[in-house]
């Protein structure tokens, strides 16, 4: 236990040591994320990255919410959904300025835990917001149900297939939870409910465009007959659709099916290229967590799990009002 203690300690120190010092993040306007003092009216909120619209759009909803509240925001992430390291630092960061709360999504469900214990020690309370850390501390998350969503995926490919088939995945991570559950739901859906449907293989390429775009085009070398692709965030997506671009294939041909919104992936539905894809609601997420905050602050105890939703979304409803109003460019 003396030892536990140690390299806990040990390594909140050495995060201490380089907060600071990560490059390609960003912070929201109008707050000063290098000020100290324990702002009980501040909250910061640490995301998985910054570089998809996703977050952006989660910044935008935090932000109304706490204009609208009357708190100041910090909103920050890493350059990349990779850059575990980099995220602690801001979340000791975090802790180092004393905010009113702080939100958190956790990249590392595990790496977490020790600054989950150091932000309860400093009598700062912690929100979640999209994916969890493995630890008692958080009072709370925010987030969509990812094994719903994915099972709703399952559903939708299904029936453009045809139900029957190969198909394959491209997951942005496997330690991630919430790739994790969009991956078991819509694997474990297609077991359960669509036998002649089969999964050739799953492949993971950090939601990186790039790395998205080969994986996607060694699939479907390696498999001439594949019916249909799933992506299960907006780089994972695009990089099924780069790879068909590049590829020279009908749009049609193959069938994607996608995760998260963003104009990418609208242009890709608008044009065929995309079967559909789901959306979640991030403005939905960001003001949910903002609320909670501000409970926590105050007091209050935020409801444990809030569920924000998740949609299906194609040409079909692109221009209906509820789908429009979670849709993100």
């Amino acid at each position: 236990m003396n030892l536990q203690r140690t390299i806990v300690a040990g390594l909140t120190v050495l995060l201490a040591s380089v907060a600071g010092c990560t490059s390609g993040t960003t912070v929201t306007e109008g707050a000063d994320p290098g000020a100290g003092g324990g702002d009980k009216k501040s909250i910061a909120l640490i995301s998985k990255g910054f570089q998809h619209q996703f977050w952006q759009a989660v910044k935008q909803g935090a932000q109304e919410k706490a204009d609208e509240l009357g708190y100041q925001l910090t909103f920050e992430g890493p350059a990349s959904e990779t850059e575990v390291d980099a995220q602690l630092q801001m979340f000791q960061a975090a802790i180092d300025r004393k905010p009113g709360a702080i939100g958190f999504a956790a990249l590392d469900p595990k790496a977490c835990i020790p600054l989950m214990d150091a932000a309860k020690q400093a009598g700062i309370p912690v929100v979640e917001f999209d994916a969890g850390c493995d630890s008692d501390v958080p009072l709370n998350i925010s987030k969509t149900d990812s094994e719903a969503a994915g099972a709703l995926a399952a559903d939708h490919m299904a029936g453009l297939i045809g139900e029957a088939g190969k198909i394959a995945v491209v997951a942005h991570s496997q330690v991630n939870s919430t790739a994790v559950e969009r991956r078991d739901g819509f694997i474990n859906r297609m077991k359960e409910k669509y036998p002649k449907i089969e999964i050739v293989d799953t492949q993971y390429g950090d939601g990186d465009h790039l790395k998205s775009s080969d994986i996607a085009k060694s699939m479907i070398a390696a498999h001439p007959d594949l019916k249909g692709l799933y992506g299960t965030n907006e780089g994972s997506a695009i990089g099924i659709v780069n790879a068909v671009g590049e590829l020279n294939l009908q749009p049609g041909k193959l069938t994607i099916v996608g995760f998260d919104s963003g104009k990418a992936q609208i242009d890709a539905i608008k044009s065929g290229v995309m079967a559909g894809a789901i959306t979640q609601d991030p403005i939905g997420i960001g003001r949910s967590t903002v609320e909670s905050a501000v409970k926590a602050i105050e007091g209050q105890t935020p409801e444990k799990v809030i569920d924000t939703g998740s949609y299906w979304y194609d040409k079909t409803n692109l221009d209906d009002p509820k789908i429009a109003s979670v849709l993100y460019q």
